[in-house]
């Protein structure tokens, strides 16, 4: 498992409400998306930055979203291109589910 942390500076004046309204508006897209297994949406209201936090199946997976039209997509929508950051995602604790699962 991969988890990916993408990072965006957001425009001046966004607060939480306007940047979750975005976020929301833009959550279908990945709804489906080959080898995503769950996205977080964040937002930092003091250093106005935005982004997700996501868990793929694989690092390929991954890499096949982020493309330079994905990227450019994020920078025209938010205003900034996103910063992409890789981790290898070895043990996943889910409290909701009791489970704790090792990548294999």
């Amino acid at each position: 498992m991969i988890t990916a942390i993408v990072n965006f500076k957001l425009p001046a004046g966004i607060d939480a409400k306007q940047a979750a309204e975005l976020f929301e508006a833009s959550a279908p897209k990945y709804r489906g998306v080959k080898g995503l297994v769950r996205k977080y949406y964040l937002f930092d209201e003091e250093s106005r930055i935005g982004g997700g936090v996501y868990l793929w199946k694989s690092r390929i997976d991954a890499e096949a979203v982020y493309t330079p039209q994905w990227q450019a997509y994020i920078a025209e929508r938010y205003g900034a291109l996103p910063e992409i950051r890789y981790f290898e995602t070895a043990v996943i604790v889910d409290n909701e589910s009791g489970r704790i699962d090792a990548a294999a």
